[in-house]
């Protein structure tokens, strides 16, 4: 029997639902083409939630890189209790508006 895979950013088991493919190198920045993840939707929105499209592209381009964010491990930390099909669609973003724009 195959393992259950896992989102690289919780550890949890994915599912059939509420996952999604994330972009390493953003498609807004040159990305399209590039490799992606299959993330848990909760997990995707975070990372988008905290970094702009540029950090992103210069300074979150791999998995390793956005487990090392101090937000990203608090974030993990509390959704891990979670079951693997939980998403919180009512959670707003907190997206760093004074930084979207440099």
């Amino acid at each position: 029997m195959k393992p259950a895979e896992q989102c690289p950013i919780c550890q949890r088991e994915l599912g059939e639902i509420n996952t999604s493919k994330h972009h390493l190198k953003p498609k807004s920045q040159g990305g399209k083409h590039s490799d992606t993840v299959v993330l848990h939707n909760i997990c995707h929105r975070k990372i988008h939630s905290l970094f702009t499209e540029k950090e992103l592209k210069n300074d979150y381009n791999t998995i390793e890189k956005l487990l090392a964010n101090e937000d990203m491990q608090k974030f993990v930390k509390w959704v891990a209790k979670k079951a693997p099909e939980f998403y919180d669609g009512s959670r707003s973003a907190k997206r760093k508006e004074n930084k979207k724009w440099k």
